[in-house]
């Protein structure tokens, strides 16, 4: 548990997570950052704690982790029981959600590869087979 006093302005908790300050807040008011407490003047106060959680979030949301899946592995982090298998089952199913958004952009590509070849890139737009395949009409031949 960090027991540093809270002495850190949200733009220096900001640039030291590599957030912007709107995200500070924003995690906040989804409850993924706790409420800091406030100086005199009004003004949030971190500490290091802080920083730590924001760098936690930051790096599942680059994994592609949602901010519910986040808050989830937020809160398995602290269970000393059964947190690590079902840290593991989060990001196996992840991977699973990720592998099937892989799978579903190679087929994708491969529809608009396959119009890009057919498409003589001239003439009118009404034969486009690009134009004509998003208007959802047959491609002529």
């Amino acid at each position: 548990m960090n027991t540093t006093p809270p002495s850190l302005t949200i733009g220096t908790v900001a640039k030291r997570a590599g957030v912007p300050i709107d995200t500070i807040r924003y995690y906040e008011r989804e409850g993924l950052l706790p409420e800091p407490l406030r100086r005199a003047s009004g003004y949030r106060s971190y500490n290091e704690s802080a920083i730590k959680r924001l760098r936690f979030i930051r790096r599942a949301k680059e994994l592609g982790f949602t901010l519910e899946e986040i808050r989830d592995l937020l809160a398995l982090s602290t269970d000393r029981r059964g947190g690590v298998k079902a840290v593991r089952k989060r990001a196996e199913q992840r991977l699973e959600s990720i592998d099937a958004r892989i799978a579903e952009l190679m087929r994708i590509r491969k529809g608009l590869q396959q119009l890009i070849e057919v498409c003589p890139g001239h003439g009118d737009p009404e034969h486009c087979p690009i134009l004509r395949a998003l208007a959802d009409e047959e491609p002529q031949a």
